[in-house]
């Protein structure tokens, strides 16, 4: 499949018509040089940059915690701003940290940097074509998941404020974060290792701003809602221990892959007959199935894995501690036995965004979009780790999407976010740079 990108830098969106003629009609009235620009007015010298930014690590992308290229452009981009600049947070992560000229609050504002195992299959004149090692095997490196977008608008969000310092209030961190999508086998890193390397110590947000794009919703729309907007999500490995056989004589041992498919069956009783999905949704899922070396042969061990994603923290507790009993007790009456660990360490907590700041950055996004464009969010059953790092203040936060679709394709068959199809309207990096500045700007009080 072949797609034809469209550049922001090369058309205007619908959704701006309105600022661009107001725009227009303060220059027609006289309007002082020195009247407070809006946030597009801010962003648009800036998307040539922007896009420029984008692409150069849409082509070079790496992988969790190996961003170490992403991280020096950067950290460079911050330094030639005016920045206080960190580097070495959490093996690759860059600080940002802008001072304004006026007293007020502090606001921290995160991308995620890290590409993913995935060959990518879309054709561009700036596709990716490096490769990585992952689980010990050569594989594509892709941006599949829109990060380096997410680095390049916030990279453009620091320029945009930068030029405006003396007359912003309070500071801003701009938080460039490795590993979002989970470090490699036996090493820390994401969001819980920059806490743990005190990306906070010196700094207190009073909140946290975060955003992703997203191919659920076309360019022009951005969407977010209050309370529980993505998934905690936790990882379990179950490994069943039978009792090697000929397969033609299974009574002769004990079968742990019919053990491990009874596990399996077993646990999809948890969401449909356990829990009370009137409350909130819940997943149980087994992405691994892994067991045997010959078809005439009973293996001895069969090795699962798979994720738990819930909205309600007893609901959680209640699934883990019912697939650990599944597994326990299907083995047993089997004559099996199993090790479990129910979760593994790396969960993610709930995405909850806070009310009342959900409701102000609402605001925000309708006064530079419109309302039409601001849509309420469904709860999306994919997890961050974005949240670990306002609950370790603990300060309030709000995390949005951002449309990414082209401009009539149906986002119900958009290749997705993680898909080697994933495609990025580049309209989607005005949209987000804009959405986020506003955003920003007005949590901070500033008024030009």
């Amino acid at each position: 499949m072949r797609f034809h990108a469209s550049f922001a830098s090369d058309r205007k969106l619908p959704v701006r018509k309105n600022v661009i003629a107001a725009a227009m009609l303060l220059s027609l009235a006289g309007a002082s040089a020195d009247a407070a620009e809006t946030a597009p007015q801010m962003i648009q010298p800036l998307l040539p940059g922007i896009t420029a930014w984008r692409r150069d690590l849409h082509q070079h992308p790496e992988l969790s915690n190996r961003e170490v290229r992403t991280s020096k452009v950067v950290a460079d981009e911050l330094k030639k701003l005016g920045l206080e600049v960190h580097t070495g947070i959490a093996h690759t992560g860059v600080v940002g940290i802008l001072k304004g000229g006026k007293p007020g609050p502090k606001l921290a504002i995160r991308a995620d940097m890290d590409a993913l195992p995935v060959t990518e299959e879309v054709d561009l004149p700036f596709a990716s074509k490096a490769k990585g090692e992952y689980l010990g095997k050569q594989v594509g490196v892709m941006h599949a998941c829109g990060h380096d977008a997410h680095t390049a608008m916030t990279l453009g969000i620091a320029a945009a404020m930068a030029k405006i310092r003396k007359d912003l209030p309070g500071e801003v961190m701009f938080i460039f974060q490795p590993a979002e999508e989970g470090a490699p086998a036996g090493e820390e890193g994401g969001a819980p290792l920059m806490v743990k390397d005190g990306v906070f110590k010196n700094f207190k947000p009073d909140a946290v701003f975060g955003m992703h794009v997203v191919s659920a919703f076309p360019v022009g729309v951005v969407a977010l809602r209050p309370g529980g907007a993505m998934a905690s999500s936790d990882t379990f490995r179950i490994t069943v221990h039978g009792r090697q056989s000929h397969g033609a004589v299974p009574w002769k041992g004990v079968d742990s892959i019919v053990v491990a498919a009874e596990i399996v069956t077993s646990a999809q009783t948890i969401v449909s007959r356990q829990l009370d999905i009137n409350k909130d949704p819940a997943v149980v899922t087994f992405g691994i199935f892994n067991g045997g070396q010959r078809f005439n042969i009973v293996p001895d061990t069969v090795h699962l894995e798979g994720t738990v994603r819930t909205f309600d923290e007893d609901m959680r507790k209640q699934t883990l501690a019912s697939l650990k009993n599944i597994a326990e007790h299907v083995a047993a009456a089997n004559g099996a036995t199993v090790d479990t660990e129910i979760p593994t360490p790396g969960s993610n907590p709930v995405n909850t965004n806070d009310p009342a700041l959900t409701a102000r950055v609402r605001a925000s996004l309708e006064k530079v979009l419109g309302k039409e464009h601001v849509e309420e969010a469904q709860r999306w059953t994919a997890s961050e780790d974005f949240p670990q790092l306002a609950m370790s203040v603990p300060a309030p936060s709000v995390y949005f999407f951002v449309g990414a679709t082209l401009p009539g394709t149906d986002p119900a068959i958009a290749p997705t976010n993680h898909s080697p199809k994933f495609f990025l309207d580049e309209g989607a990096l005005a949209v987000g740079s804009e959405s986020m500045l506003q955003a920003a700007l007005d949590y901070l009080g500033y008024a030009g």
